[in-house]
C-alpha cells in the first residue's frame, strides 16, 4: 500500500496546522450559523438558534460549540485580547439563549460563531498567509 507524502494527513482537516485549523473552524460556523435557509425570509439559520428553543440545554450546548471554536483559535496562538473578545462573544449568545423561546430571536440576529470566525480569519490572514482562501461573494 502506498504511503501518502510527509506533507499530506491520511485525512484532510485533522491535522493542527493553520490550514486544517481554518477548515474546522469555517466548517462549525457553518453548521452553527448558516444550516439551512429560511424560506420566504431568505435568511440561513443554523444549529445555533435551533438549539436555543431548547431550554437551557439548547443554550449550553450552543454555547459549548462556540467554545470549541475558541478553543481551537488557542491553539493557534490567538493574542489574549482576541480570545477575550471571542469568550465575549459565546457569553453574550448563551445569556441571550437562557431565555426559554425568545431566546432564539436575538441569537437569529446576534451571530457569534459568525463573529468568531471573523476574528481567527483575520489573525490566519496576518500570521498564516498560506492559509487564505479566497471566497465568492453573491452579487
Amino acid at each position: 500500500m502506498p504511503t501518502p507524502p510527509q506533507d499530506r494527513q491520511p485525512f484532510p482537516g485533522f491535522g493542527s496546522d493553520p490550514k486544517s485549523v481554518r477548515v474546522r473552524v469555517e466548517a462549525m460556523e457553518r453548521i452553527l450559523e448558516r444550516l439551512i435557509v429560511i424560506p420566504g425570509l431568505n435568511r440561513p439559520v443554523g444549529l445555533d438558534v435551533i438549539l436555543d428553543l431548547v431550554p437551557f440545554a439548547g443554550s449550553t450546548a450552543g454555547a459549548v460549540l462556540g467554545a470549541y471554536m475558541a478553543w481551537e483559535a488557542r491553539n493557534l496562538g490567538m493574542s489574549k485580547w482576541q480570545m477575550s473578545r471571542m469568550a465575549g462573544n459565546v457569553g453574550v449568545d448563551f445569556l441571550l439563549g437562557l431565555i426559554p423561546w425568545i431566546g432564539a430571536i436575538p441569537d437569529f440576529l446576534f451571530r457569534s460563531n459568525s463573529r468568531n470566525l471573523r476574528i481567527v480569519k483575520r489573525h490566519l490572514d496576518q500570521h498564516h498567509a498560506d492559509t487564505a482562501t479566497i471566497e465568492a461573494r453573491p452579487l
